[in-house]
């Protein structure tokens, strides 16, 4: 029997939609039946699977703090464009279940154009963001207004094999060079894994190497993508010259964040693009390249400036929520220092609060804080904060598989990529080109 032919993207989204549809207007049912049974105050926060089990270890903590509110988490979907489909699906609904969304960065434009959320600052102040590094502070705020509290401060980094290298590569010249030295000498299979599937994170690549090599996505001035500038052609040429010439396998067209994690664990690579748990779920894996690996910037091409993409999640108010207030206190709570320690010494990800960055204690149990601090410091990449952002993401992301996968070039697709976002954003506003 021949496999069954893949369920086009937009279906598979109109599919997690209507689920959650379902699923959203059975939870009030069940919300009505426990608050009948009990006077506390319930706060419901949707989440994605793996930062709902991470935080889930520290709730115990939150009602002991809070006496008479109850911290409901609300486990969702792993993938970052099922979360963000099952989150517009309860909104749309009209009569959310939940008080508070943790939200990717790219997110809030979106969300806020659409009159989801509630500002913050009402509740926790106008200067919550004041202690935080300097490059965790983007995308949570903007029009007057503290829309978001970032849970984490993680950026894109480069892993390497310290087993077979002195130092880590600083520009793509080294990178491919060691790639091929170490393939040729048959140390490893693969020289550099990343994500290429047709999903988030290969919109999160592709704005890290046009920027790597002197471009930029989305042009703030102009409201418009500059995908069909000189830097970002040699960008995607870049990519495209990685898999033909077998520095990278042809599947990452098929990787996310794991599957290259994976090979990586394995043995199979010499570098990894990832983000910075993988690296604790590399030392805990008890593979072959444990206590191997060394984590750095993400490389760019000589004479530019190191940049890798903000890939934060934080946690908003939803407008309509029963007891802001409650939840506003909740989210000062599951942002807050110690629960941010928590996850940089079990989980990985980077923190947010600069005087965590400078805790001595906090530095020996998480080895990777410094590197973090600095990649923070390079000035993180914003993915194009519009409205149309998810829009934009869909047309890249295509655009970009097909040249990984050899339907088309690196040419045609960054110049079909262009010509389809000044489309769309022509008729989102209308603006002419």
């Amino acid at each position: 029997m021949p496999p069954l032919p893949p369920v086009p993207r937009f279906l598979r989204r109109l599919l997690t939609v209507l689920a959650a549809a379902l699923l959203l207007l059975l939870l009030p049912a069940a919300a009505r039946e426990a608050s009948s049974a009990s006077a506390e105050i319930t706060v419901r926060v949707l989440l994605p699977a793996p930062f709902h089990d991470a935080t889930t270890r520290e709730l115990p903590q939150f009602h002991r703090d809070h006496p008479g509110v109850n911290l409901e988490l609300v486990r969702g979907p792993l993938d970052t464009d099922a979360i963000q489909d099952l989150a517009i699906g309860s909104l749309l609904l009209g009569d959310t279940p939940f008080d508070i969304m943790m939200m990717d960065v790219s997110w809030m434009p979106l969300f806020t154009a659409a009159g989801w959320l509630s500002p913050l600052e009402p509740y926790l102040g106008a200067g919550m963001l004041a202690a935080m590094e300097p490059g965790a502070r983007p995308g949570n705020s903007f029009d007057g207004h503290l829309w978001r509290m970032p849970y984490s401060g993680d950026t894109g980094l480069l892993f390497w094999r310290t087993d077979l290298m002195p130092l880590p590569p600083r520009t793509t010249d080294e990178l491919v060079r060691i790639s091929r030295d170490l393939q040729r000498s048959g140390r490893v299979r693969w020289g550099y894994l990343w994500q290429g599937r047709q999903y988030e994170g290969l919109s999160c690549v592709m704005l890290e190497v046009i920027h790597a090599f002197g471009g930029r996505w989305w042009n703030p001035a102009s409201g418009r993508t500059e995908l069909d500038r000189p830097s970002a052609l040699q960008a995607a040429r870049w990519l495209e010259d990685l898999v033909k010439e077998g520095i990278t396998p042809p599947s990452v067209a098929g990787f996310a964040e794991n599957e290259a994690l994976q090979q990586f664990a394995a043995g199979e690579a010499a570098f990894l693009r990832n983000w910075p748990y993988a690296w604790k779920v590399i030392e805990n894996g008890g593979g072959p390249v444990v206590g191997h690996v060394g984590v750095a910037p993400v490389v760019v091409a000589p004479g530019q400036e190191a940049g890798g993409t903000l890939g934060t999640w934080g946690f908003s108010l939803l407008r309509g929520s029963a007891h802001p207030r409650e939840a506003a206190e909740a989210i000062r709570w599951l942002t807050g220092p110690e629960m941010q320690r928590s996850l940089a010494l079990n989980e990985g990800y980077a923190p947010t609060w600069t005087a965590l960055y400078e805790d001595e204690a906090l530095q020996k149990g998480a080895p990777l804080l410094a590197v973090q601090r600095q990649a923070l410091a390079a000035g993180p990449l914003l993915r194009p904060p519009t409205p149309l952002y998810a829009q934009l993401s869909d047309v890249m992301q295509r655009q970009a598989n097909a040249m990984i996968t050899g339907q088309s070039d690196a040419v045609s697709a960054m110049s079909a990529a262009q010509a389809r976002s000044d489309a769309l954003i022509r008729a989102m506003t209308g603006t002419p080109r």
